[in-house]
């Protein structure tokens, strides 16, 4: 697998942010400890499937983490289907729509929301 240049400082600050320990992000990624530890230190860099981890597990961007970007915010969202069944249907119904009826679909939630 391709190893992705990260920005680290970006990286630890994303940890940060979410108030995550660098034990617990190596539990959340799935590595071991000395192999987060690495990446956040530059001697190592993730595999592009651990940095779409790394990227859903802080909130943000592969993007972001990578410095393509300076918008942290995330262009992901995990919706599991056991977690949040209502919203994992929805998305499903939605990923058989056309533009224009997903443009009708995201008016209407915008009127719902009020």
């Amino acid at each position: 697998m391709k190893s992705v240049v990260v920005d680290t400082e970006r990286l630890k600050e994303c940890r940060e942010k979410n108030g995550i320990s660098k034990n617990k992000a190596a539990k959340l990624i799935h590595v071991a400890q000395p192999t987060y530890l690495r990446y956040e230190s530059g001697a190592i860099y993730p595999s592009e499937q651990v940095l779409r981890e790394i990227a859903l597990v802080f909130n943000t961007s592969v993007e972001y983490l990578t410095g393509k970007s300076n918008d942290p915010a995330s262009v992901t969202y995990l919706v599991e289907k056991g977690s949040e069944p209502i919203i994992f249907d929805i998305v499903e119904e939605c990923r058989k729509k056309n533009s224009s009826q997903l443009e009708r679909i995201l008016e209407y939630a915008r009127k719902l929301k009020g």
